[in-house]
């Protein structure tokens, strides 16, 4: 027999096959280890080599600064999650725990894929917004822009996460079954899913269609259900208007699809405003016309382009007299409108009382019956003398009674006698009040005009524009549509 060496004897003892399994054991987990590490470590090294390469590009552009902010987080999880799952496959065999971490990794790696893509969404629409600024007087453009981006920036926020969320789905095996079935059967869900979601899926729709159709734009100035106010929000599903009492109206997106509303700004920010008076038949018009033009002139509301005196009806016991005057804008027009009634109204009390509304009550006799025209003819054609006249109204048939004025105080009673201006005196004219202005006239005032006067004159003539190439593009395809029927003719 030879001789039995120790090697042997250990090798032959039971714990040397546990042994030796603790030991590859240990040597497969430090390898896993190190893989990871080593991932991971190349990662966060291949991160910061693309930073300092972007942040040296940002130098000169500030869409690579903004890119860098923005992007910095979601690049660096997926090129960690990316580092990872390479050391796990390059340290460990395909084992079962292996594949569920793999399955993990790669929920995280579509999370972390969609906030890249989201971060790059917003870059390129920031990157929109800074050739547009909105802190200047004409900004109508801007605000345009604006509004488009606030609502492309929240599709894209909802279709990027609906996306995750179908690839996170699409992952488990049974998912893909479900997804399979729901192909099938989309037909029927998707009539569940419209009659169930119609408002919200027709406020979206609305949403969307006003933003792109310019229907609207952030701070245009409009009137819903009477009350004027400037679009502050415009949202996916609703819109808010600030009033012009510091009230925000909620409205859903539908209401401006289907109900007619007054845009005060959808082609350019100037108005005509109104101030309507009922005076006395007595009102001398020309006077009255006269002392508008003295208080537009003597105002700095006033833009000078129209300011005229109407009477535009006088039916019944009053005149209805109308002053028309424009402005620079709504809140502009709000102050002017204002300015000139209470201008008008003094000037009826100080020079013009007869111009204030009567009620007049008129007696005498009762009129007598028509007659026949051969008898009314006879009598007409003989005119009675003066002295006939005098007669008549001496004896004792009913006279007529004047009419009777319930002024309060006679027209008379009120003249007064002004004295004489020499040359050398001076008029002193009397300013116009802040405390009579609600858009002018004080700092505060001013900062609430600033949110009513619409976008700027860019968007205007952006609009204009837009609507002359409309019109132009229809007159063409309308001669190219009849051109042919003109050769048929022929």
């Amino acid at each position: 027999m030879g001789s039995l060496r120790v090697s042997d004897l250990w090798s032959a003892a039971p714990w040397a096959a546990d042994a030796d399994q603790a030991t590859e054991g240990a040597v497969d987990v430090l390898l896993l280890v190190v893989s990871l590490v080593v991932g991971v470590v190349v990662a966060l090294a291949l991160s910061v080599v693309i930073g300092a390469v972007v942040r040296r590009i940002a130098r000169r552009s500030l869409v690579a600064a903004d890119l860098t902010k923005r992007s910095r987080l979601p690049m660096r999880s997926v090129l960690v999650i990316v580092g990872l799952w390479l050391g796990l496959r390059a340290g460990t065999d395909d084992a079962h725990w292996v594949r569920v971490l793999e399955h993990v990794l790669l929920i995280a790696l579509i999370v972390a894929l969609t906030w890249l893509i989201g971060s790059l969404a917003f870059v390129l629409e920031d990157a929109a917004l800074v050739r547009y600024r909105t802190d200047v007087q004409d900004n109508r453009h801007a605000r345009r822009v604006r509004t488009q981006v606030q609502v492309l920036r929240r599709v894209t926020v909802a279709v990027l996460v609906v996306c995750a969320a179908a690839g996170i789905a699409l992952t488990f095996p049974s998912a893909r079954a479900f997804g399979a079935s729901l192909l099938a059967s989309a037909g029927v869900l998707s009539i569940v899913a419209g009659l169930a979601a119609q408002s919200s899926l027709a406020n979206v729709f609305a949403g969307m269609q006003l933003a792109f159709t310019d229907a609207i734009r952030v701070d245009d100035v409009v009137v819903v259900d009477g009350q004027w106010g400037r679009i502050e929000e415009l949202t996916l599903t609703y819109v808010v208007v600030h009033a012009w009492d510091d009230r925000r109206l909620i409205l859903p997106s539908t209401y401006f699809t289907t109900t007619p509303f007054e845009n005060w700004t959808r082609r350019a920010a100037d108005l005509l405003g109104t101030v309507e008076l009922d005076v006395d038949w007595h009102v001398p018009v020309q006077d009255m016309r006269d002392e508008l033009t003295r208080l537009l002139d003597d105002t700095d509301l006033w833009d000078r382009r129209v300011g005229i005196l109407q009477v535009v009806d006088a039916v019944g016991g009053h005149v209805r007299v109308r002053a028309l005057a424009s402005a620079v804008d709504a809140p502009t027009l709000f102050d002017l409108r204002c300015y000139v009634r209470e201008g008008l109204v003094e000037w009826a009390q100080r020079e013009a009382p007869q111009t204030m509304p009567k009620v007049r009550l008129e007696q005498g006799a009762a009129p007598e019956p028509a007659q026949p025209r051969d008898q009314v003819a006879p009598r007409a054609a003989r005119r009675p003398a003066p002295e006939e006249e005098r007669a008549s109204e001496k004896g004792g048939a009913p006279e007529r009674v004047a009419v009777l004025e319930r002024a309060g105080r006679s027209a008379v009673d009120d003249t007064r006698v002004l004295p004489a201006v020499s040359p050398d005196d001076t008029q002193a004219i009397r300013p116009t009040g802040s405390h009579s202005r609600l858009f002018t006239g004080s700092i505060e005032a001013m900062e609430r005009s600033r949110s009513f006067q619409g976008p700027g004159q860019d968007a205007i003539d952006e609009r204009e524009e837009h609507a002359e190439h409309v019109e132009v593009t229809d007159r063409t395809d309308d001669d190219l549509a009849g051109r042919p029927d003109d050769d048929e003719k022929r």
